[in-house]
């Protein structure tokens, strides 16, 4: 009998923040920013899109909130892998440790920050779709960028423009290009044997699952912040 796949989704969820204090559980409409990221999650998994959701946190907090929100929160970070500095990779390889030390192991991890909670579960599903259906070691949500095209992206090195299109003065029309995609940040799936194998997220081709512009907000600064209220709070 085959083995099924297993899925584990992560939300990170460090206390520190320097653009908005306490960011990830801010109010947001009287709930938690967290919760909006928290409650697509569980849906996933009540749904069997994954198996199991868990909060990576250092901060105690954190933990309490998302317990409260019903979401398993089974560790807190170590100090090695908290802070402004710690990178994904470490705390997903973290988790992945945790696990597999307790003989559970999973086939690959979702990775969902609470600054982007307007991704919601029919994102979470399409994305795992497309992920399981194809086989790939990665996969990002992206969202179309339709205000420039690739003609319009320079690099610029002592006042001289580095074109990253060769085309980019050849008069091609617009609608002759091909679409540009943006990472919106909302959803990463990586292979759990391609993150310890290679320690990245993204692979050099990774899938793509494309998000509206209008779910793609990703929440940095306190403009951010009031256009989400603006959004939800109506």
């Amino acid at each position: 009998m085959k083995r099924k796949t297993k899925g584990l989704i992560i939300i990170p969820a460090r206390g520190g923040s320097k653009g908005i204090k306490n960011k990830n559980i801010i109010d947001v409409c009287g709930k938690p920013l967290i919760f909006y990221t928290i409650n697509a999650a569980l849906k996933a998994k009540k749904n069997g899109v994954v198996d199991e959701v868990i909060i990576s946190t250092d901060s105690k907090k954190i933990a309490d909130v998302s317990n409260r929100l019903g979401v398993s929160v089974p560790f807190l970070r170590p100090k090695s892998i908290s802070g402004d500095k710690a990178k994904s990779i470490d705390f997903m390889l973290h988790a992945i440790d945790y696990f597999e030390r307790k003989g559970i192991f999973y086939d690959y991890l979702v990775l969902l920050q609470p600054t982007s909670p307007l991704r919601n579960y029919d994102d979470i599903r399409g994305s795992v779709d497309i992920f399981l259906n194809n086989k790939g070691n990665s996969l990002i949500s992206v969202c179309k960028e339709d205000r420039v095209d690739e003609t319009e992206l320079y690099y610029k090195k002592n006042d001289i423009g580095i074109p990253l299109s060769q085309n980019h003065n050849k008069g091609i029309r617009r609608q002759d290009l091909n679409d540009l995609f943006i990472r919106n940040a909302a959803i990463y799936i990586t292979s759990t044997e391609y993150l310890k194998k290679e320690h990245k997220i993204i692979s050099n081709n990774p899938l793509l699952f494309e998000m509206p512009q209008k779910r793609s907000l990703d929440i940095d600064t306190k403009k951010d912040l009031e256009k989400l209220r603006n959004f939800l709070c109506q």
